[in-house]
């Protein structure tokens, strides 16, 4: 999620972050953006300081007094180091000031998720599926494959949160955000091209409700 009120800048992050690969919302109200911290599941926050309503550093705060451990990078005009201190002691995981390089923002976001998702080296592993998030490739045994944008939202998300169940919403909402709709039939078309990928038994369908990563099965799974 992306929590900026200057839509100008939010415009153009919006883009590089999409360009790499990711699905992103956007919320330039810190109310609105502590409703969602508070009721919903993100990988990564990116929070401006000052914004309408809640400050920043107040929705830090309380998202994680709520035990909510959404790794969060601050982003703010505001260069003292006291105030950076105080970002960081509230529970904010990185730190960046206003103007700053996209390049130095992306670095910063790996480097952030890899350590809220515990990947480990050369990629996210559940069994002996491999996903590398940088470039959105797939390795299994000795084959590796480049997935489209789909396939890799769906399995990068699966992948992080093994034997549990998916809801058809949130597979969704990894594709398309919360701006679009998506067809009717597309998500079973990319589960099924996955399948083909990674073995049927690997993603498990939970009739009515998604789909599940089956760790047993990740770990027999075998390249066709």
């Amino acid at each position: 999620m992306l929590i900026e009120d200057d839509h100008l800048l939010a415009n153009t992050m919006l883009g590089m972050l999409r360009d790499e690969q990711n699905t992103v919302d956007w919320l330039d109200d810190g109310q609105q953006a502590l409703n969602a911290l508070l009721n919903d599941s993100f990988d990564l926050a990116i929070l401006d300081l000052t914004l309408p309503r809640v400050d920043g550093l107040d929705i830090v705060k309380k998202v994680r007094s709520q035990g909510i451990e959404t790794p969060v990078i601050i982003l703010t005009a505001r260069g003292d180091l006291d105030e950076k201190l105080q970002g960081l002691n509230a529970g904010a995981d990185d730190y960046l000031t206003k103007p700053f390089a996209m390049a130095e923002l992306k670095a910063r976001i790996r480097a952030v998720t890899r350590r809220g998702a515990g990947f480990r080296t050369g990629g996210l592993q559940v069994g002996r599926l491999i996903l590398d998030p940088d470039s959105g490739q797939l390795k299994l045994g000795t084959e590796t494959a480049a997935l489209p944008r789909s396939e890799f939202q769906i399995l990068h998300y699966l992948m992080r949160h093994p034997d549990q169940v998916a809801t058809r919403r949130r597979l969704e909402e990894q594709l398309y955000g919360w701006e679009q709709g998506a067809e009717s039939n597309a998500l079973e078309v990319h589960v099924h091209h996955l399948r083909r990928r990674v073995g049927k038994q690997t993603i498990r369908t939970v009739r009515g409700v998604g789909y599940m990563l089956d760790s047993k099965a990740a770990a027999e799974v075998s390249p066709e």
